[in-house]
């Protein structure tokens, strides 16, 4: 049980911290992103404004203020450390002067094919190849800028393996401390849960002793006076509670693991149609339908007996919840080494809860609690010990008209 409790309670903080780190690296990569193509589109407007001349900045080196963490570099730095080119057009659109001075990436001839390309395009601002580049008028004609970029995909990997490493670090990190941490976060919970289980055993083997002598001592009083109608009474409900009181001591020997499936090959289909055939009697006293389609030969690897008791808990349900002529339905098939099995009943009216909600220990279906089909509340939650003992899942859904389905896939 503190297994569990600790896989549980580290799957749930690795959850919320592996989720936690993905939005901060997310956010992190996200602003590197917009940050550097606002510094891109800022240099493109400065060298554009200032026509990609150091004689046309404002300030003089030396006079400007220098960049600082959280305001950009000076105009002078920005084109002093830009890779870029100009072209001028006239107004026909035609090259008239092509600047490569401060940039080696491309030839003369590469600079005025680029801009001619650009300019056909008709747009004034965008992409072409690693360049960016902004097209504004200027005198007579046209401007065109063109800054080399090639470093931004560049700075975009480079955050984004930075920030990835430092976060996969981070989250072993916290997988360590979780792991070291997470006995001590459990241990109240782990020790209450095992007062609970420990009281239902202790009690359960307490109350078998009082419940034979009042059984042993109705039946001797029933020899000397007859049976009565109390007497009677008195019997059902001491053979009621004692096969209460053995669920309860089998679910908690399940949950401390006692329970343990010792699996083996067996004939599911064989067994489930002789558990069938034992049903038989109790459905024709209600005049049920029974419908079944069951595949032959399926071999499960499992524990026969908890099987059969599980089997025996979803037959047992479904005739007690059956309406007076209504029908069950039971489907058995098999693929590989995957076994599923459905038990479908119909009902006079569908619980008003979740279909999962059955599965809880001591709930019943009518809201008064009340014993007329001589129910426990805990054969669900039982099986569902049993399902998961053996590797396996059963779920309940609902279908219209009032019927309620239980899958059983081990």
């Amino acid at each position: 049980m503190t297994g569990t409790l600790q896989r549980k309670f580290v799957l749930a903080a690795m959850t919320a911290i592996t989720v936690l780190i993905l939005i901060m690296l997310g956010a992190i990569n996200l602003a590197n992103i917009v940050l550097v193509r606002e510094e891109i589109d800022r240099t493109l407007n400065i060298l554009v404004r200032n026509e990609g001349s150091v004689e046309n900045l404002g300030p003089m080196p030396g006079s400007a203020p220098p960049g600082g963490l959280f305001m950009p570099e000076n105009e002078y730095d920005t084109v002093m450390s830009s890779n870029f080119f100009v072209v001028r057009f006239d107004r026909d659109g035609e090259i008239i002067e092509t600047d490569i001075s401060r940039t080696s990436a491309v030839t003369q001839e590469e600079a005025k094919e680029l801009a001619a390309d650009v300019y056909k395009s008709g747009e004034e601002s965008g992409r072409i190849g690693s360049f960016r580049y902004l097209i504004r008028d200027s005198g007579p004609g046209s401007i065109a800028v063109f800054l080399d970029t090639a470093g931004e995909n560049l700075s975009y990997i480079r955050v984004l393996l930075l920030s990835g490493t430092v976060g996969l670090v981070c989250w072993g990190l916290m997988l360590v401390f979780v792991i070291l941490l997470s006995k001590r976060a459990i241990r109240p919970i782990a020790e209450n849960i095992e007062r609970q289980k420990q009281f239902v055993i202790d009690a359960g083997h307490e109350i078998k002793t009082p419940l034979a002598i009042i059984r042993t001592n109705t039946e001797a009083m029933e020899l000397y006076q007859g049976e009565s109608k109390w007497s009677k009474n008195i019997k059902e409900q001491t053979v009621r509670l004692d096969g209460l009181m053995k669920n309860l001591l089998m679910l908690a020997r399940m949950d401390e693991g006692a329970g343990k499936a010792e699996a083996k090959e067996f004939s599911l289909d064989s067994l489930l149609t002789g558990m069938i055939r034992g049903f038989m009697p109790s459905m024709e006293m209600k005049e049920i339908v029974l419908k079944t389609r069951i595949q032959p030969d399926v071999i499960l690897y499992a524990d026969r007996g908890q099987i059969e008791q599980l089997i025996s808990i979803l037959l047992d349900n479904a005739v007690k919840y059956t309406n007076e002529g209504g029908e069950i339905r039971i489907v058995l098939s098999g693929k590989g080494k995957r076994v599923r099995l459905e038990v479908l009943n119909t009902c006079e009216q569908l619980p008003d809860v979740p279909a999962d909600k059955l599965f809880d220990r001591f709930y019943r279906g009518d809201a008064a609690r009340t014993q007329r089909n001589g129910g426990y509340g805990i054969g669900l939650s039982a099986a569902r010990s049993i399902a998961a003992a053996n590797r396996g899942t059963i779920h309940a859904s609902y279908l219209k008209p009032n019927q309620i389905c239980f899958t059983v896939r081990i």
